[in-house]
């Protein structure tokens, strides 16, 4: 058995002179769980799409778990689980009758069918819910239901399409605990996502954009990796022209809003907090809290989003 669940080379997608996704080539390890990141439009459903038979691609290659995206699409949906971006089940059905409806989709019948339904209302929380209409249940439980009804049949691989759009904190805290249960019982999670703090539960991260991978690799990886300098946060009062003064700053590589914060990135060679105190003093402005800090997951996108924009303009250009 390989060990790979999903690989894919060179792989495109276009919508008449649109090009979703541009010659892609990653692969998903079996067992991990593989973060695919990327705002919206990026591509990351597309993607998904194509891996899970639902469309055709341009051209490029693939499979997942061994077997072709262009030929073998029915063996691959009897082998996967899917959980698309919108809420897929019927919500004038009760919690059990969506359950039995998926698991007759996927063959499981019987004693089986008894047995996963009391597993997946298990792991959903929602025993005593089964004769609650769909309809009346929360996000959460919704959300919860819905991963139930795409694990029902056991699938080796599981595709979570922004899972936790739209989810309160706390249920997106529960359902990343149900990914890792699922995970450790050696189910392959491939799951997009544009949640900088989802990202950091993955094994492995694939940063999308515009239709093209822009890194790859695990998220201290990524934070190393892709780090341009020495990242210093900063707040000053006031902020906007602050940004604007950094900006034009020959020293200063990169600046951005961090909330209430910015975040400047300058050459290691330099005392960076001693520059940015000195720079921001004789411009007039107020230095009320400054630390030099490790880049974030977000620090990347944002850094990798800007090389990326300026690369594809000069090449417009």
């Amino acid at each position: 058995m390989s060990e790979w669940a999903v690989q894919v080379h060179e792989l495109t997608k276009r919508f008449g002179r649109f090009t979703a996704v541009d010659r892609v080539t990653f692969a998903v390890r079996r067992g991990e769980i593989f973060g695919f990141l990327g705002p919206n439009g990026a591509g990351k459903s597309t993607t998904i799409r194509m891996l899970c038979g639902i469309i055709e691609p341009t051209s490029g290659t693939g499979t997942v778990l061994g077997l072709d995206i262009r030929t073998q699409t029915e063996q691959i949906r009897e082998r996967i689980g899917y959980m698309s971006q919108r809420f897929s089940l019927y919500e004038d059905l009760t919690v059990a009758e969506n359950i039995e409806f998926y698991a007759g989709v996927y063959g499981v019948t019987n004693e089986r069918l008894r047995a996963r339904k009391r597993w997946v209302l298990a792991m959903a929380g929602l025993e005593g819910r089964e004769n609650t209409l769909t309809a009346e249940l929360s996000v959460g439980w919704k959300q919860r239901l819905a991963l139930g009804c795409a694990i029902v049949h056991e699938p080796e691989i599981l595709f979570l399409d922004e899972p936790t759009s739209g989810v309160d904190p706390l249920s997106r805290r529960q359902f990343w605990d149900l990914i890792y249960h699922m995970a450790k019982g050696g189910v392959t999670v491939f799951v997009t996502t544009h949640y900088m703090d989802e990202a950091e539960h993955c094994d492995r991260l694939c940063l999308i954009y515009r239709g093209r991978i822009v890194a790859l690799g695990t998220p201290e990886e990524m934070k190393t990796r892709y780090s341009a300098g020495a990242l210093v946060e900063v707040e000053v009062e006031p902020q906007m022209p602050a940004l604007e003064r950094l900006i034009a700053d020959p020293q200063v590589y990169d600046a951005a809003v961090f909330g209430r914060r910015l975040h400047v990135v300058l050459p290691t060679e330099i005392d960076a907090s001693a520059y940015l105190q000195r720079a921001l003093h004789e411009a007039g402005f107020r230095v009320t809290s400054l630390e030099v800090v490790s880049p974030s997951l977000e620090d990347v996108f944002v850094a990798l989003v800007e090389q990326t924009d300026r690369e594809l303009g000069e090449v417009s250009a």
